[in-house]
């Protein structure tokens, strides 16, 4: 049905819906599916899956506070892996001040892992302060926080350490074991927005995920119906990732990037947010600006030539985990 209350509804690029409640309040909605990646862990993928679902909301400007969760377990996971997963999941939710009002559990033929249920996440703020992909506008800064392919990276540390370490090295290794903990853009999104929104700050804030980083792009300029011109140099690629990505053979420019804010601000408080995050310890880079087009991704490469991008291109991970669990890398 049509509903005059929605103001935001599904859409390319939207990471959230945003609902009138009057008195000028609004509610943001989310959802995302929850998963268990044996790689990880029970608790790792709880955390994780309660911070991929936070982060979408986030990127409202709104923060969230109730969840209502379903559980399709498979059959042989018993109650003791479940008690350990729900009990990591609680103490993130609490974490992120989030209640949880809501809920199914259950145990059905046919489910197995990694996806094992869904979590829907909503929060409540001023209907003049919410934030949209589509409220990019011609002359905003682009900023990428952390870079590219960070839950790729994570994930290639847990599943085959040792290929990737004789990629990258100890250290290496230890960085990308570490990266699992910015799997995450609740804290990107909280600084950037204590700058100001809006004319005062924060235009837009969009999560890279499946897509990667230029996914991202693509997406938040199909969403604000303007072009972004980027120089992919300046958007961050650790050598932890470059090396993950090499041992998986993807792209790490196109591939998983949950942890990575794309956020737009006007040109003159790009800096102010910039510095907000880099007070956070979050690494940050301007990489380009808003123009006037069509929705498309005007990249610049390091040698100098550009491409208009219209659509993103799929994302090369899935196949590359795929194989990799399949093979038994180690």
């Amino acid at each position: 049905a049509a509903r005059a209350e929605v103001l935001v509804g599904p859409r390319a690029g939207a990471d959230s819906s945003i609902v009138r409640l009057g008195a000028g309040r609004v509610m943001a909605i989310t959802t995302d599916p929850l998963s268990i990646v044996p790689a990880l862990g029970l608790a790792a993928s709880a955390r994780l899956s309660c911070h991929l679902i936070a982060s979408d909301l986030w990127t409202t400007g709104i923060a969230p506070a109730w969840a209502s969760l379903t559980f399709n377990l498979p059959p042989h996971l018993g109650d003791a892996d479940f008690a350990a997963y729900w009990e990591a999941m609680s103490a993130a939710w609490e974490e992120l001040g989030v209640a949880v009002v809501a809920g199914h559990t259950g145990r059905y033929p046919g489910c197995d892992l990694s996806i094992v249920g869904a979590g829907t996440l909503c929060g409540v703020g001023d209907e003049g302060r919410y934030l949209t992909p589509a409220m990019a506008a011609p002359g905003d800064r682009v900023i990428v926080t952390k870079g590219c392919a960070i839950e790729a990276t994570a994930v290639a540390a847990w599943l085959c350490p040792r290929r990737l370490e004789a990629r990258i090295g100890a250290e290496g290794l230890a960085r990308a074991r570490a990266s699992l903990d910015q799997v995450s853009v609740v804290a990107d999104c909280r600084a950037a927005l204590r700058v100001g929104v809006h004319e005062r700050g924060v235009t837009a804030l969009h999560d890279a995920t499946e897509g990667g980083v230029l996914g991202g792009l693509v997406e938040l300029a199909q969403a604000c119906g303007h072009d972004l011109r980027v120089e992919q140099a300046r958007i961050p690629l650790s050598a932890e990732a470059a090396g993950a990505c090499a041992v998986f053979g993807v792209d790490p420019y196109w591939t998983l990037a949950e942890g990575a804010l794309i956020a737009t601000a006007r040109p003159e408080h790009a800096g102010a947010v910039l510095d907000a995050l880099r007070d956070e310890g979050i690494a940050a880079a301007e990489v380009g600006e808003v123009v006037p087009g069509s929705g498309k991704l005007r990249l610049t490469a390091p040698d100098g030539g550009v491409r208009a991008i219209e659509t993103p291109e799929p994302d090369p991970y899935w196949p590359a985990y795929e194989r990799a669990v399949a093979e038994g890398w180690e």
